[in-house]
């Protein structure tokens, strides 16, 4: 069943999956039929089971990690969100060196607890070296 709790805490599973390095973790808290859009209003949607297993695979080679800002929010519903900072690993050949990017993501769960839907909100102004 779901529940604000159990929304918060799949969003620091997702947090700590990242800093981990675990992809699989990551990706066991999605729904089969889940869609991501990274950033939104970006033009890039993933969905299904494989797209986002790729899309996490690759995801945890480039971060560093990923540093929480503020508390992780609730809500009465069935969304959750998030204001964290990522660090890119260093790569001289990708030019993203030092790279931080300012994040908010907004995800939504199913009755099941599986997120169903992710939007993550970053323009060009949160991006940093």
């Amino acid at each position: 069943m779901l529940s604000e709790a159990g929304m918060k805490r799949a969003l620091q599973q997702y947090l700590d999956g990242f800093n981990q390095g675990d992809a699989e973790a990551i990706i066991s808290l999605f729904a089969d039929d889940a869609r991501i859009e990274d950033p939104v209003g970006g033009g890039k949607i993933v969905a299904g089971n494989a797209a986002i297993t790729a899309f996490y695979t690759r995801a945890v080679e480039v971060v560093e990690r990923l540093d929480l800002d503020t508390p992780i929010r609730g809500s009465r519903g069935r969304s959750a969100a998030m204001a964290f900072t990522i660090r890119l690993k260093s790569d001289a050949e990708a030019s993203q060196q030092g790279t931080v990017i300012r994040v908010i993501d907004v995800m939504t769960f199913n009755e099941s607890g599986k997120i169903i839907d992710m939007k993550a909100f970053h323009g060009f102004s949160d991006v940093s070296r």
